[in-house]
């Protein structure tokens, strides 16, 4: 049988800094770079939940893990440099929407400055690298018109969390124009932004999904304030994918240096809150989705009713497109923590599993990144 091969091979053997491995989507990343045969690194300055998807896994055992402030220009300069890495991803963030407004000064410092720093490291750095920053869907001005933002559109936000992500994309294209534009230079940056990432691992604070699994998980009621609002939900492995492919494409083509792609799910996977509880509640095994959630009246912050992308560029510039069709993203995510809280098995082996299944989906349907 022949052996499959995705993202063209391009990271076996690579030196891969993930900035923020600790998270949800960074564990994930590292994770599936594992399984690729790279040479993984990571970043953080904290281990951001209890329980944590970073220790779960046993990524710490699995990688080289460096504990720092990602807002310390002296210490990630070291870091960055010690390495050497061909590969960075820049994760590093305050993700939480709720505490943004709570501690917004250090929302503001970690997403705008930390960003800074890694784009100020990679300036000066003189060997060969390619550089993906991530920031979020939330970077757009959204005016919540029903059409996808693309990546010209206005960046910008209402809340300090949607700001801080706008004002990273201003630093991105500003170090681009700046430093990194110029022909024939060491390293290649590019911008990816996606949002409602939903998957297994995920125990963030104020987020819909982890906020049913702790509750399902002791056979709690959990209170929703907003189903009726829409969101363009994509399993993690959906952008990681982007991410990833965006990363081999501009390893090998310079031409893309310097330039943003969203990455979102299809059109008919905007569901509201409502539907998706319903949906995971029959695989947890609820007989009736009132023993399952309840709303309340209770909003704590302002939360936009409808926020989606527009993929086309991602799609024309090297087809990449979602992989996964709406059930299997529910799936996917439920199952996740079933078999955690539940079956209590080997995470690190499941999720790698999980991953494992999502290539084969990829590879059945031909999609771009494993040809």
């Amino acid at each position: 049988m022949e052996e499959k091969v995705v993202f063209g091979d391009v990271y076996r053997g690579k030196k891969v800094l993930v900035t923020g491995n600790t998270g949800f989507k960074g564990s994930w990343l590292c994770t599936w770079l594992l399984s690729l045969g790279a040479d993984v690194y990571g970043i953080s300055n904290e281990i951001p939940t209890n329980p944590s998807i970073f220790i779960e896994l046993g990524l710490e055992g699995k990688m080289t893990h460096f504990f720092a402030d990602i807002r310390d220009l002296k210490t990630i300069s070291t870091i960055i440099n010690d390495i050497e890495p061909h590969f960075v991803f820049h994760l590093a963030a305050q993700p939480i929407v709720s505490l943004s407004y709570t501690e917004p000064v250090d929302t503001i410092s970690t997403n705008v400055m930390g960003t800074t720093n890694v784009l100020e490291v990679l300036r000066k750095y003189d060997k060969p690298c390619t550089a993906i920053i991530i920031t979020s869907d939330k970077c757009y001005d959204n005016v919540e018109w029903i059409f996808g933002y693309k990546e010209t559109d206005a960046v910008g936000g209402k809340d300090i969390y949607s700001g801080s992500k706008g004002a990273a994309e201003l630093i991105f294209k500003s170090y681009f124009h700046s430093f990194f534009k110029k022909e024939g230079g060491n390293v290649q940056v590019a911008s990816a932004r996606a949002g409602n990432v939903i998957g297994g691992g995920d125990w963030a604070l104020d987020r819909i999904i982890p906020d049913c699994m702790r509750s399902w998980s002791v056979g709690k009621v959990v209170e929703i304030r907003s189903p009726k609002a829409t969101r363009p939900w994509q399993h993690v492995l959906e952008p990681l994918s982007g991410y990833l492919q965006l990363g081999e494409r501009l390893y090998n083509d310079h031409s893309l240096n310097g330039e943003s792609f969203n990455f979102g799910p299809k059109p008919e996977y905007n569901h509201t809150v409502q539907e998706i509880l319903e949906e995971m509640s029959v695989r947890w095994h609820f007989e009736n989705s009132k023993d399952a959630y309840q709303v309340t009246g209770d909003i704590k912050f302002y939360e936009a009713g409808l926020l989606k992308l527009n993929c086309d560029k991602a799609l024309f510039h090297f087809q990449w497109k979602p992989t996964l069709d709406y059930t299997t993203l529910i799936e996917y995510t439920s199952d996740w923590y079933y078999e955690f809280y539940k079956n209590k098995g080997d995470m690190f082996a499941y999720t790698k599993s999980q991953i494992e299944g999502y290539e084969n989906i990829a590879t059945t349907g031909n999609i771009s990144w494993t040809k």
